[in-house]
């Protein structure tokens, strides 16, 4: 009998670190892997490729984290990189400030809406986010006749953002970093993340505590939207185009980083750290699976899907052992 608790408690130790490490141990990994593999894979050249190749995506899967933590989901962040892409690239003859101001504050609105429609309306947020994914998306094809919009040289800033260096990194490294350290002290040092783990972790009883969950959930798609519209800005920058279609996936794509890092889609476990780790995870997998040549783009969306949902299905695994 004592034997068989140990065992228990072990597996679930063991569960558990996987869950919380598992994602670094996994990218450890491949990077040993890929060095043996291939002669180019661990060269600065490559590693740097990779960071700034999911620059954008890191960000948009950092608001991803937030609205997860809170107890929701977004579907609509591929759609809002689009559109705010789109309309920084309308707005470009206007000038750099202009461009980006109106980018980003375009789908932070948008996602406020969100917030509005999960909190106050007490609409389910698979089916909210799906609505709006659909109507930003449509709305970018139709302001831009499903054509690209070329960044005006008036908007030299803009370019600077998505392909500018400062020193040797990439502006959108950069980027990515100061956002994830802002976002690591607001949720572990601030009231407001405190509130959005509560929220996450129980509704009700932080109400009974005094927290306002409308309140928080319509911070946390607000920052979702805001940052959706910020990664399409620099991917405008980056492509030197606002795209209609950029960002197809994206969601799915976030989803599966910030759980690998450790986030619990039922809310109020994980951090934001750990869904950087997750971003790079993904990115060096594409990057392999690029290097190796073998997998054509297409069956690479199915092994995404197939990856998010054994990743899912551990977590799931977790959560009843340690119950």
């Amino acid at each position: 009998m004592a034997a068989t608790r140990f065992l228990g408690l072990a597996g679930t130790r063991l569960l558990r670190l996987l869950t919380s490490q598992g994602a670094l141990l996994l990218l450890l990994s491949l990077a040993l892997f890929g060095s043996f593999r291939y002669q180019t894979f661990l060269t600065p050249l490559n590693l740097m490729n990779i960071m700034r190749q999911n620059s954008m995506l890191a960000i948009v899967a950092l608001g991803m984290t937030v609205v997860i933590l809170s107890g929701g989901i977004d579907l609509s962040v591929g759609a809002f990189v689009a559109l705010g892409g789109v309309i920084a690239a309308m707005l470009a003859p206007a000038g750099s400030l202009v461009a980006i101001i109106g980018g980003i504050a375009s789908t932070a609105l948008l996602g406020m809406v969100n917030g509005l429609l999960v909190s106050r309306a007490l609409l389910q947020p698979f089916v909210v986010t799906l609505f709006t994914a659909s109507a930003a998306r449509g709305l970018a094809l139709s302001l831009t006749e499903e054509k690209s919009i070329a960044v005006s040289s008036a908007a030299s800033g803009l370019v600077w953002l998505g392909r500018g260096f400062i020193g040797p990194v990439p502006v959108p490294v950069l980027i990515v970093a100061l956002l994830y350290f802002a976002a690591w002290f607001m949720l572990h040092r601030s009231l407001l993340g405190l509130h959005i783990f509560a929220v996450g972790d129980n509704e009700e009883a932080s109400r009974l505590m005094g927290v306002n969950p409308d309140r928080v959930k319509l911070v946390a798609y607000t920052i979702s939207g805001l940052l959706s519209g910020l990664a399409g800005v620099v991917l405008a920058g980056r492509l030197g185009a606002g795209q209609p279609v950029a960002a197809f996936g994206w969601e799915t794509d976030a989803i599966a980083a910030t759980v690998m890092g450790g986030t619990f889609l039922g809310g109020g476990q994980g951090s934001v750290l750990p869904t950087l780790i997750g971003v790079l995870l993904l990115g060096m997998i594409y990057n392999l699976l690029n290097l190796e040549g073998t997998i054509t783009p297409w069956w690479q969306l199915v092994l995404r899907g197939g990856f998010l949902l054994l990743v899912v299905i551990f977590q799931q695994r977790v959560v009843k052992t340690a119950g």
